[in-house]
């Protein structure tokens, strides 16, 4: 695909103006695949990995598709979490305000009455579905002006509950509108729902193997079955490091992590779709202190963290697919900082994540590895936060950004 500029894509020069001041000279892979369809008034499906763009993807054609003097609000952007609504407000702002528009957010835990007054005189308002229906049950505005609505992290709400919520709150929205579906997978569920909230979408995945390169993350592979790995991760814990993120595969497992790192004297919090907003909030923001340096976290709960100081991302179970990988890893080596990327993985998983690692480029290693051998094997290209295999059940491969 040719790179197109934003100004060939169709974005006005106020908005183009308004990117260039913030450093963005020519759109993300997901922004040229989107923005020209958005422009032209089509509803759109989305399928693109984390830390692609998505946000401006939407958000600048919002930008120009509003006018200053329309109704409000006039576009509605639905989030499944605070912390994510709150990215948004903070990446779609200067392209708004470069436009006349103003941008509200809409979640728990903070005051009705300005919330809703903030609300009522937004053009853009981007909101978590259980505050907004506790606004629009108040009468504090309607969604009859809405003429574009996005759904973002569309799997996630819908993992988390929110299917009613949101059948309600697009009830409220106008038929005739422009709808933007924003998901990890477009597949099952989430995809047919997607088809009875979009009209003729222009369908389009960017799952670009290359994201994974563009990290400045070492990636490591250790061989371990699960009755090592609480011991293996204690071990990686307790390595030279800053923030860590570790992924499990359940809510369940989750808990049981970190009330077994607890006995172990590891400080974690956990964070899953059963937890309570407060709690979340309360659990990232401990993270987010260093007051705890470990979260434990679901793929569902983690989507939306934006931590600069996670250095080591730890995947105690291995994630699904490709895509899953780069979202979990892509935790980290944010902001300029250089990260750590380490799956755990049993003699069972290993064709499936050799596989995926394969997908992305990354040298794994794990081809002819037995896990549960009793002999380390050295990793590609070793540093300081490689070291190989510390157990004896453990085996550890490496590889780093330009290591092969």
């Amino acid at each position: 695909m040719s790179k197109q500029s934003f100004a060939e894509l169709g974005v006005s020069s106020a908005v183009v103006n308004a990117l260039a001041a913030r450093g963005f000279e020519e759109p993300f892979a997901v922004q040229r695949l989107v923005i020209g369809d958005v422009l032209a008034g089509r509803d759109v499906l989305a399928k693109s990995p984390t830390g692609s763009g998505k946000t401006l993807a939407f958000g600048i054609p919002i930008a120009d598709l509003t006018a200053a003097e329309a109704r409000r609000p006039a576009a509605l952007i639905l989030a499944p979490t605070r912390e994510l609504a709150t990215q948004i407000v903070e990446e779609i702002t200067a392209v708004a305000h470069a436009r006349a528009l103003k941008v509200a957010a809409v979640y728990g835990g903070v005051g009705l009455p300005k919330q809703a007054r903030d609300a009522a005189r937004a053009h853009i308002v981007v909101a978590t579905p259980g505050r907004l229906e506790d606004l629009l049950s108040r009468r504090a505005f309607t969604l009859d002006a809405v003429r574009i609505l996005v759904l973002d992290e569309a799997d996630r709400m819908l993992d988390m509950g929110f299917r009613p919520a949101v059948d309600r709150i697009v009830a409220q929205c106008p038929k005739q509108r422009q709808t933007l579906f924003f998901s990890a997978t477009l597949d099952g569920e989430t995809g047919r729902i997607a088809k009875v909230y979009t009209r003729d979408a222009a369908r389009h995945e960017h799952t670009d193997p290359r994201h994974v390169e563009s990290m400045d993350v070492e990636h490591r592979f250790v061989a371990v079955e699960h009755d090592r790995r609480v011991d293996a991760l204690v071990e990686e814990l307790a390595a030279e490091r800053d923030l860590a993120l570790v992924f499990v595969r359940t809510k369940r497992g989750a808990d049981k992590l970190v009330k077994r790192l607890h006995t172990l004297g590891v400080s974690a919090v956990a964070m899953h779709g059963d937890k309570s907003q407060r709690q979340r909030e309360q659990a990232l923001a401990h993270f987010q202190a260093g007051t705890v340096d470990t979260l434990v976290a679901t793929d569902v709960a983690a989507r939306g963290i934006d931590v600069a100081r996670i250095s080591h991302v730890i995947n105690f179970d291995p994630p699904e697919d490709s895509d899953g990988y780069v979202h979990r890893v892509g935790r980290t080596g944010r902001a300029g900082r250089p990260g750590v990327g380490i799956t755990f993985v049993g003699a069972a998983q290993r064709r499936e994540v050799s596989a995926l690692a394969g997908t992305l480029g990354i040298d794994h290693g794990l081809g002819g590895a037995a896990a549960g051998a009793h002999r380390p094997a050295a990793a590609t290209r070793p540093s300081h936060h490689q070291r190989g295999a510390r157990h004896g059940s453990t085996r550890s491969y490496g590889h780093r950004k330009g290591g092969r």
